[in-house]
């Protein structure tokens, strides 16, 4: 076959060379060859152009695709040649490869040859096949498929085909290039049947409404909108009746389930019920699976029947190896010479124990691991004799009369020692010791069953294991000294506050008594007898106006004091306190009381004359004592805690209309501070276990801190809002962060007596913690705004200065709103101020 495509390619490239120049040959145009045209040239305008131009064209492209060759003549007997084969072969010997085409064409001799060779095979196909459908054979390695056989035989074929004669499994190729026959085929073909195996899951829904969930629009006339943005509205269907007469009549309803996306009831197919009972049961959705079907071994059934490699065997397969010879005849010498001898039977159990053998070869390995150092762990030893064990003692070891009753009245196993001293005259005098034996065997019980072990310990030096911070003299300001003593309660002094402006220091002690100090000379500018025990003041935040509040037994009163202030801002001051009075809102807020159910145990009264004269504006009165007072940051409302148990114990009041709410219901344990937060519409009340924090705008819990101990005495938010520090009777101080946990960042537990206060500088990263043990310590606590990194917390100095009166140390502390100062108040009736 070689030979030949060559021989046929020279004649062909020898034709075309000595053909002459205006000869071209005739394309043939029963080839059936899809010729592609540029659709660019298939314009109707260029229908008028010359044959001749038309069929050089065609030529070029035969040639360009390796048909015929250059003579027409030969050209149409290799059609003929072609057509001869086609009709006589059968579809297996009918594929004809592109070289063999182009040796034909130019080369007559290997053309007999070949027809000479298949007139035998060509015979008894053509009696065999009769008139069976001529198939397609393959043309050329390009993978076109052309049409072998006359025109009539296949007309005669499609025919019988359109008539329904041999349907059965034909393909487009079948019908060639009748693309009408194949059309009206396919209508013919059955219709499918969509069952179990069919996806629906690519359906469009009926109703075009997006991927949004149908119940959001359940209170709707609509069930959503297009892509248009139209309503997509709800089919009408009837009242629970009209539904139930319907249900009444229709014998398929308990097999009807409701498509909520398309309205419409879809009836479930005996498949779709089949699965469902199904899984219900616990079983495979599809019945025809078997989940127990046996194991195909695919490939361990395979069995070489043929080896590896098909060389000869080598000879020392079949020679007896030497050198397993000198190995055997080594092992008969050694068992001649008695070297190696049968096993015995094993001892059970031996019969004699080395109690050190383990240590001895624990220490041999220890050695050799540290390069020779032989360490072994030896027996406990016996204590050295004294001075009582010798058989002539001195007289101060001799036992008296009532030590040696004593001894012997004692527990043998209480007793210090197990004999007494004896003096003897001489060595020889001395009898044998009775106890000689019981001792020994006790000795040997010790050594026996006494566990040892080798303690390896570690030397750390202590300065490694502390933590690596900055030193405390890089982190200055801070407060580290006493610079003035305020004095003049008589009384413990329990809270303190400073103005915004940090000129004035209010103070309120047990003896009654408020006192407004000038902050810098520590002069007392007034005093405010409220007779009772005042348990909070605190200034108003808002700058804009002179207000500060006091907690004294069951009442809050809000004083604006005189002569602080300019003119304007004493009025603007008045103006916030007084506006409730005799106004609507005044009364509404009465009316809203008394409709109440649970009406709130508050009441806003004017004082009295003598109290207006001192500056006392407003005066709240409550059932219970008032423990605490915190203004929120725009100074227009106030929290107050009650020692009541319920939700009456947390209020919060708005001081420009005289009105009062209760948030909460009902609380969980005793509230034993309320604060607000600085930044956030928040509210902290803490419990004696946890720290609940509320949105009052959505009125909702927003976490619970967890700190994990026992009881907590104050809680302090950091200026920025996300961080929260809390003291506890137990000792401890815990840092929260609010978007990393519940549960404490860090936990310190420095001081030694009960934590009272905790506070936050507002201008510089400080906080102070004070407690019973008469001690201030000051720390640095740096926030970062990258949310990788951890606050630093480094404590700086321990201020000592208060005393300790039944018990309590210090019991406020708050920083000055400018300069890096502390001020503290304690029980012994005196506050301080730190620089």
């Amino acid at each position: 076959m070689p030979a030949k495509r060559k021989g046929g390619a020279a004649k062909r490239t020898a034709a075309r060379r000595d053909a002459p120049a205006d000869e071209a040959p005739e394309f043939p145009k029963s080839r059936g060859i899809d010729v592609p045209s540029d659709p660019e040239e298939s314009d109707p305008s260029d229908s008028d152009g010359e044959d001749g131009d038309f069929e050089a064209a065609l030529r070029e492209m035969a040639e360009d695709q390796g048909f015929g060759s250059d003579d027409p003549d030969t050209f149409g007997a290799e059609e003929e040649a072609e057509e001869e084969e086609g009709d006589s072969g059968d579809s297996a010997e009918s594929e004809i490869h592109s070289s063999d085409i182009d040796g034909a064409s130019s080369d007559d001799d290997l053309d007999g040859e070949a027809d000479s060779e298949d007139d035998g095979s060509q015979a008894s196909d053509e009696e065999e096949a009769g008139s069976v459908l001529v198939r397609t054979a393959s043309r050329s390695t390009d993978g076109q498929r052309t049409a072998v056989g006359d025109a009539e035989e296949d007309a005669d074929q499609r025919s019988k085909l359109l008539d329904g004669e041999g349907m059965e499994g034909l393909t487009i190729d079948d019908f060639g290039r009748d693309i009408a026959g194949w059309k009206e085929y396919r209508k013919t073909l059955p219709q499918i049947d969509p069952g179990y195996a069919s996806d629906s899951s690519t359906e469009e829904p009926a109703n075009t409404i997006g991927n949004v969930p149908i119940e959001w629009y359940a209170d709707y006339p609509h069930i959503g909108y297009d892509i248009d943005g139209k309503r997509v509205m709800r089919p009408a269907t009837g009242d629970e009746l009209d539904k139930f007469l319907a249900n009444m009549d229709d014998p398929d309803v308990f097999r009807t389930a409701r498509d909520e996306t398309n309205q419409l009831d879809v009836k479930l197919s005996e498949e779709e019920i089949d699965i469902i009972r199904r899984i219900q049961g616990g079983m495979v959705p599809d019945a025809e699976f078997n989940q127990y079907e046996d194991t195909v071994e695919w490939f361990t059934s395979q069995t070489m029947k043929t080896p590896l490699s098909g060389a000869q065997p080598h000879k020392r397969g079949f020679v007896p190896s030497k050198w397993e010879h000198k190995r055997v005849m080594k092992i008969v010498r050694a068992i001649r010479q008695g070297r190696i001898t049968r096993s015995g039977p094993k001892d059970a159990a031996p019969k004699y124990y080395d109690l050190w053998a383990d240590a001895e070869r624990d220490g041999a390995a220890d050695a050799a691991a540290q390069g020779g150092r032989r360490q072994l762990l030896a027996a406990p030893k016996l204590a050295l004799p004294a001075h009582e064990e010798s058989y002539h003692p001195p007289a101060e070891y001799l036992p008296t009369d009532a030590e040696r009753r004593k001894w012997l009245a004692e527990d043998p196993d209480h007793r210090k020692t197990n004999f007494l001293p004896q003096d003897f005259g001489s060595l020889r005098t001395v009898p044998g010791y009775e106890r000689f034996v019981q001792e020994r065997f006790q000795r040997c019980l010790d050594l026996y069953l006494a566990p040892r072990a080798k303690k390896k310990t570690t030397q750390l030096d202590a300065e490694e294991l502390m933590p690596k911070l900055p030193d405390p003299r890089d982190l200055r300001p801070f407060p580290s000294a006493e610079a003035l003593v305020y004095l003049g309660h008589t009384g413990r002094v329990r809270s303190i506050s400073v103005d915004p402006t940090g000129l004035w220091l209010l103070s309120g002690s047990d003896d009654g008594t408020v006192r407004l100090w000038e902050l810098i000379t520590g002069r007392c500018a007034q005093v405010w007898n409220l007779r009772d025990t005042v348990h909070r003041v605190a200034w108003c935040p808002n700058a804009e106006v002179c207000v500060f509040a006091a907690a004294a037994g069951s009442r809050v009163v809000l004083v604006t004091p005189p002569e602080l202030c300019d003119d304007q801002k004493q009025l603007v001051s008045e103006e916030m306190v007084r506006a409730g009075f005799g106004t609507a809102a005044a009364a509404g807020n009465a009316d809203d009381a008394d409709d109440d159910d649970d009406s709130l145990p508050v009441s806003w009264d004017m004082p009295t004359s003598a109290e207006q004269a001192t500056g006392i504006r407003v005066s709240i009165a409550m059932h219970r004592t008032a423990k605490s007072v915190a203004w929120h940051r725009r100074g227009d409302y106030l929290a107050t805690l009650t020692s009541e148990e319920g939700g009456s114990a947390v209020l919060i009041h708005q001081v420009s209309k005289h009105k009062s709410q209760r948030p909460f219901r009902r609380l969980k344990g005793a509230v034993q501070h309320v604060k607000f937060h600085p930044t956030r519409p928040w509210l902290l009340v803490t419990t004696q276990r946890y720290v609940r924090i509320y949105n009052l705008m959505q009125q909702a819990l927003v976490k619970t801190l967890q700190p994990g101990v026992k009881w907590i005495s104050s809680v302090d938010v950091h200026p920025q809002g996300d961080n929260v520090i809390l003291g506890s009777y137990d000792k401890k101080l815990s840092w929260f962060d609010l978007d990393l946990s519940v549960k404490p960042y860090r936990s310190i537990r420095y001081h030694t007596q009960a934590i009272r206060q905790v506070q936050f500088s507002r201008r510089f990263p400080l906080f102070a913690t004070a407690s019973d043990d008469g001690t201030i310590q000051m720390y640095h606590g740096t926030v970062y705004q990258d949310l990788n990194q951890n606050p630093l917390i480094v404590p700086l100095k321990i201020l000592r200065g208060h005393e300790i009166r039944n018990s309590l140390g210090v019991l406020d502390c708050v920083f000055h709103p400018i300069q890096p100062w502390l001020l503290s108040s304690g029980a012994d009736g005196t506050i301080r101020l730190w620089t």
